[in-house]
């Protein structure tokens, strides 16, 4: 089937075709080199990379003209886009930004729900039953925490949007993000520990056992976010 034959009419060959039938498609393999140092959302990283395939496809067209392109114009397209070297730091980039602005969501969405949560178990209990004054000091704190931390995710969220990103994003931004999330998942699991040993101590367990499971899964939540954060950013730094 021709180049121009090919379903989008875009003159190029379907990705991973071996054009030549004698050895990897140098396209195919690029991308796939590229793929495998980036680290970061799947879903955003596979449309990334599939525009690059796509451009890659066109720009291989382009070198062939009139013709089925071949592995030299497949490398020379390749050539002309740049080693893995030299795209992986913006492509990193990219993603590290992306996911930091998923852990700042996470962090604002879910955080500050802990100090509802205290209040909830502070209103629903009669004095004589309530948990011990230590055990809503602490909460009272820790929901403090939280509620800090989702100010910084908002503020985070600002300095990545739209018209923020025009302006160069401070590097150290997603490992910032990173340890604001490990910070809200931490008062989060200390939360849901006081709950646990206060629901011990009063009548009113089932509130406490509840909001403590609620607080496990949003640290888990949260706590998973900022690792993938950490991790994007260390390997944006080696990139």
């Amino acid at each position: 089937m021709s180049g121009q034959d090919r379903p989008g009419g875009t003159g190029a060959p379907e990705a991973g075709a071996d054009v030549e039938g004698t050895g990897t498609d140098p396209i195919e393999a690029h991308v796939a080199e590229l793929a495998a140092v980036l680290q970061g959302a799947e879903r955003e990283k596979t449309r990334m990379l599939a525009e690059l395939r796509e451009g890659l496809l066109d720009a291989a067209a382009e070198l062939a003209p009139g013709c089925e392109p071949d592995h030299e114009a497949a490398r020379e397209a390749v050539r002309q886009f740049g080693g893995v070297a030299e795209l992986a730091p913006g492509f990193q980039r990219e993603l590290t930004i992306v996911q930091a602005r998923h852990t700042s969501r996470r962090i604002l969405l879910l955080a500050p729900l802990l100090l509802p949560c205290w209040y909830l178990l502070a209103a629903a209990a009669p004095a004589a039953h309530r948990m011990p004054y230590a055990a809503q000091v602490l909460l009272a704190h820790l929901g403090g925490t939280a509620a800090a931390t989702a100010l910084a995710a908002a503020v985070f969220l600002a300095a990545t949007g739209r018209v923020a990103r025009r302006l160069s994003t401070p590097d150290l931004l997603p490992v910032m993000v990173a340890w604001t999330g490990t910070t809200a998942a931490v008062a989060l699991a200390l939360s849901a520990f006081t709950l646990a040993v206060a629901s011990l101590l009063t009548s009113s367990w089932p509130l406490c056992a509840l909001a403590g499971a609620v607080a496990v899964v949003f640290h888990a939540k949260i706590a998973a976010s900022a690792r993938a954060c950490r991790r994007c950013a260390r390997t944006a730094v080696a990139a």
